[in-house]
């Protein structure tokens, strides 16, 4: 089927959290129970939001200040795991367009994977409840390779089992770890500037071939010559 659909990428790839799916109230939530179980005042969601880009470490720390060298990290992580996996999706959702534009790529037949941090015993699960596993041409998690971003191998390795060459794909994501990852993979990089982006530098600092604000922009370059 010719779709008329024409872009210039094999493949195309996402970060998971504040790329393809808006989880930040459900990590943020998990976070405040471990504030509450130990009555103390829930941290605002627009305080933690940014802390979602880097899981556990970050929502731990921006709830309690503390770092990962700190006695109670490994406690306080194995708590918060137990309380998100117990609430997946209850307020996540994906961000606004990317439904359109996943329908998009697949209406061209343009494969796109899933590359995240977050390790299979979440994304698995996540991934299927919104229905994007099913449909992704690869899903890798943080621990699906001895590697996670910024290390490049997690996005090789989805390349790979997408049967797509690296150089000809483009990754999407809305850390700057993500736009380190997809430069050393070869690939384009596109800063997700609507996700998380939690971290000192801005996302127009970052390095990134492109930057979008909203998930539909990237219909754009991906489809540069669409109608």
């Amino acid at each position: 089927m010719n779709s008329g659909l024409k872009s210039p990428y094999n493949g195309v790839f996402f970060d998971l959290d504040g790329t393809l799916a808006d989880t930040a109230p459900d990590l943020v939530a998990a976070a405040n129970q471990l504030l509450v179980a130990r009555k103390l005042k829930p941290k605002p969601y627009e305080v933690l939001r940014p802390c979602a880009s880097a899981g556990a470490r970050g929502l731990i720390g921006g709830a309690f200040g503390i770092d990962t060298d700190h006695p109670d990290f490994i406690s306080l992580r194995d708590e918060f795991f137990t309380n998100y996996e117990k609430a997946l999706l209850v307020d996540s959702q994906l961000f606004e367009g990317i439904d359109h534009l996943l329908n998009q790529l697949d209406y061209a037949q343009l494969p796109w994977g899933i590359v995240t941090n977050k390790s299979e015993r979440f994304t698995h699960p996540l991934t299927e409840l919104m229905g994007l596993r099913q449909r992704a041409a690869s899903t890798v998690s943080g621990d699906t390779t001895p590697y996670s971003k910024p290390h490049p191998e997690p996005i090789l390795h989805a390349a790979k089992i997408a049967n797509i060459d690296p150089s000809k794909s483009i990754y999407v994501g809305d850390d700057i770890r993500d736009i380190v990852a997809g430069k050393a993979a070869g690939m384009k990089t596109i800063a997700a500037a609507y996700g998380y982006c939690g971290c000192d530098e801005p996302p127009e600092a970052w390095g990134a071939d492109y930057l979008v604000r909203h998930p539909l922009e990237l219909l754009e370059i991906i489809f540069p010559n669409r109608g």
